[in-house]
């Protein structure tokens, strides 16, 4: 085996120019697709990064029978909230965990209303790792124990016309149906850049979601921040043993529109990394061919001396392995050092796509690409093994030359 590696590799480097340029196709398609797949890496982290910071928290603690109505939003109280609490905090990967109580209801101001859902939270736990918090543009985010103060989108500002310091009415229901209301100021509005994340939300203090639905001293629900989004399972049975008679779930359960979202993109990335590899593997082929054709008379020497067809084919199929590999690691070290750079430069700045769309919103201005070790390794893996068989045929047909036949080639 040593010996026909050695061969391939010589003979890899007769024709050096040949070579070359399969190899600048397998590295510059290397490249492109580990770039690209850095970059979509880096958006997800981003996009699904704020969307769960947007929606709750990675991890959420409701009580029993949540699950089955969770659609509608509904009052359940947690039977005891500070020891959620306790039983989140305790866990190092957590960051944080806050009370909350969360349900639908009516903005109302002159003649105008709208259907938006009431998130009330306690401002100071709250405040580090909200989104809404981070991007206040006019006015200020909740201060703890407020009794009269909203916070809504820029958008639904928009739509009801109104600003910093006008007065708006809020309903909804309480733990017993009954319709509540109460007037508030609008001390803030926070803008994400999207119309349907800024129209879609609204929040109060706590305290004051307390008195205006009748559930004193209580919460229905406890957002749960982690320090890594998408290791949620880290932290789950840890959780669900801790707290046996709450339903605890994580954002893929509670969002399943954001998992099918990522899976499609990651669909996508895949199925374009194997279009990318296999328009490589065509140099390869083609260069497979050629040396196949051109050393026949070769062949038929080999042949004559006592070498097995068999032993030809797999001189060829290392020819080409070894032409993938080369390829794999200078395209992955090349691929790598690119995404090194773009991070040391301070990510890519996609602040043209402001306003384009809620995934640009939550994306924010500038994407910060994203490359594990385990994507260099795959990616090379597969451009190895599409060179191999890229290289199988021309293999193939080289094992079946007849040595007489071979030696009167011209």
């Amino acid at each position: 085996m040593g010996t026909t590696v050695k061969l391939a590799w010589r003979n890899m480097w007769r024709n050096w120019r040949r070579t070359v340029i399969a190899l600048v196709a397998i590295v510059l398609g290397l490249i492109l697709l580990l770039v690209l797949s850095a970059v979509i890496s880096g958006s997800d982290q981003a996009i699904f990064g704020n969307a769960v910071k947007v929606y709750g928290g990675a991890v959420q603690v409701h009580a029993p029978g949540y699950r089955d109505k969770m659609s509608r939003l509904p009052l359940l109280p947690l039977e005891n909230p500070a020891e959620v609490v306790a039983a989140a905090l305790a866990q190092p990967t957590v960051i944080a965990a806050a009370q909350r109580i969360h349900t639908g209801g009516i903005l109302v101001k002159g003649g105008e209303s709208f259907p938006v859902s009431i998130t009330a939270v306690q401002p100071s736990v709250e405040a580090p790792v909200s989104l809404q918090a981070a991007n206040v543009v006019a006015g200020r985010y909740l201060l703890d124990g407020e009794g009269d103060a909203l916070l809504i989108g820029k958008g639904l500002a928009d739509k009801l016309g109104v600003g910093v310091g006008d007065r708006v009415t809020l309903l909804g229901h309480s733990a017993h149906e009954t319709m509540r209301q109460r007037t508030v100021t609008v001390v803030g509005l926070y803008g994400l850049g999207a119309s349907d994340l800024e129209t879609s939300a609204v929040f109060i203090t706590l305290e004051q979601a307390q008195t205006l639905f009748n559930l004193r001293g209580q919460a229905t629900e406890v957002a749960i921040s982690i320090s890594d989004i998408g290791h949620e399972a880290s932290v789950l049975p840890a959780l669900q043993a801790a707290l046996p008679g709450y339903e605890v779930d994580s954002w893929k359960t509670l969002k399943p529109e954001i998992t099918e979202a990522m899976a499609t993109k990651q669909l996508f990335v895949n199925v374009l990394g194997v279009v990318v590899v296999l328009i490589a593997s065509i140099g390869i082929l083609n260069l497979q061919l050629m040396a196949a054709f051109e050393r026949t008379r070769e062949m038929g020497v080999l042949a004559a001396l006592g070498m097995p067809g068999r032993q030809v084919m797999l001189l060829f199929l290392a020819e080409g392995t070894l032409i993938g590999g080369v390829g794999a690691v200078v395209g992955c070290l090349a691929g790598g050092a690119i995404v090194w750079w773009i991070r040391q430069g301070g990510g890519l700045d996609f602040s043209f796509a402001a306003g384009m769309g809620e995934a640009t919103a939550l994306m924010g201005d500038h994407l910060m690409p994203s490359l594990a070790v385990a994507d260099l390794l795959v990616r090379g893996a597969l451009v190895v093994g599409i060179a191999a068989l890229a290289s199988f045929y021309p293999a193939w047909q080289a094992s079946r030359k007849e040595p007489a036949a071979a030696l009167h080639h011209v």
